[in-house]
């Protein structure tokens, strides 16, 4: 697996989201591409890292999140 990752530029960053699938709020923090494969073939998926109420961050796919 590769370590390598990109962030990207993001018009909600630093602005709160919700992760549709779980109804989890937060502040966007980051956008990363990342390779998320676990099986050795690479994987690459663009990734919003989300800060919850109680600090704690958690990632959902960038095509999960919608404006809070």
């Amino acid at each position: 697996m590769s370590d390598q990752y990109e962030y990207h530029p993001h018009r909600l960053l630093k602005k709160r989201v919700r992760d549709i699938p779980s109804g989890t709020e937060g502040v966007l923090m980051a956008v990363v591409t990342e390779n998320v494969s676990d099986n050795g073939m690479e994987h690459w998926m663009d990734l919003a890292y989300i800060r919850n109420a109680s600090g704690r961050e958690f990632t959902t796919a960038i095509t999960n999140i919608e404006p809070a």
